[in-house]
């Protein structure tokens, strides 16, 4: 296996879980709505507390179990997504197979030229993106903290991309106004395959099929599920070259969304989460014992227009 396929570290690695606390808000809406592309159970909300992602930043891959739409943050990893809608509009991704699809942790694909995860696309590789700078124009929503090499730090969402953060009070005390942050590997996740070189990304990435948090700030997050969430276990499992006779999955075609004809366009919302309903909603979400759900855990809920 090529060191170009993935080098991630060992599958053994111990998953990191974070408790929430939330408060309560009042909901007013009737609408049924959706978690990540699956029904939710009877949670609505106002129409002002839902946001549509901007149609050039959704990624729309359509596989034979459904199609999954992908949000991109430019404002988080400009390199990362300048190269993937390129690709994208380059017809680059259609067609292309799950070449490494491994139960609890991720769908690879997106070597469009071998087609067996030893090859990229001959556009130039990308600058490693790990984590990025947060100023008060990306609200930070906090629904817990965890201790850091760099003291505490909060776990919560930016948009619906599971991030954890400096809190926004330390913008003050920085000369750029802004406080370091990353994005976490949960499930949903969409991450920048890469070799033992930190710059070598280029066409290769990843769906996460759970969470890994040993990736990250070691690779390159630059999107998360918003449309089929239901769809990310379903690409059969298995690696080119190791498992005798399989047959991997594939990607059929994919586009931005800006590009689709109208008729055909998903509209996606998202529920803000720096709303007062994504608190009631978070409320929802209490385990039995009273407790909350790790961040990764914690789909926030989307719905079709």
């Amino acid at each position: 296996m090529s060191h170009r396929m993935f080098l991630a570290l060992a599958l053994s690695t111990a998953l990191v879980g974070n408790a929430c606390a939330a408060e309560n808000a009042e909901a007013t809406s009737n609408e049924a709505t959706q978690v990540a592309g699956a029904v939710a159970a009877e949670f609505s909300a106002p129409d002002e507390a839902w946001r549509t992602v901007d149609p050039e930043n959704l990624m729309v891959i359509d596989t034979k179990y459904g199609k999954i739409g992908v949000e991109l943050y430019p404002e988080i990893a400009p390199k990362h997504v300048a190269q993937v809608k390129a690709l994208t509009r380059q017809d680059f991704y259609n067609d292309v197979v799950f070449h490494r699809v491994i139960d609890g942790f991720m769908n690879q694909t997106g070597d469009g030229s071998e087609g067996n995860g030893t090859g990229n696309s001959e556009l130039p590789d990308i600058e490693g993106e790990f984590t990025f700078k947060r100023g008060l124009d990306m609200p930070f929503t906090m629904v817990s903290a965890k201790k850091s090499g760099k003291g505490e730090i909060g776990v919560g969402f930016y948009k619906s991309l599971p991030i954890a953060s400096q809190p926004s009070s330390q913008a003050m005390f920085t000369k750029d106004g802004k406080v370091d942050a990353f994005g976490l590997h949960c499930k949903g996740v969409t991450s920048m395959a890469r070799a033992s070189d930190p710059n070598s990304a280029n066409s290769q990435f990843f769906l996460m099929r759970a969470e890994y948090a040993s990736l990250d700030t070691k690779y390159s997050i630059w999107g998360n599920t918003v449309m089929g969430y239901e769809f990310l276990e379903s690409p059969q499992v298995g690696v080119i070259g190791e498992v005798p006779g399989w047959i991997p999955d594939r990607m059929n075609e994919v586009k931005i969304a800006s590009d689709m004809p109208e008729a055909e366009r998903p509209t996606v919302e998202v529920l803000k989460t720096d709303h007062p309903a994504f608190k009631n909603w978070l409320r929802t979400q209490k385990n039995e014992d009273g407790t909350f759900p790790s961040v990764c855990e914690l789909n926030v809920p989307t719905r079709l227009r």
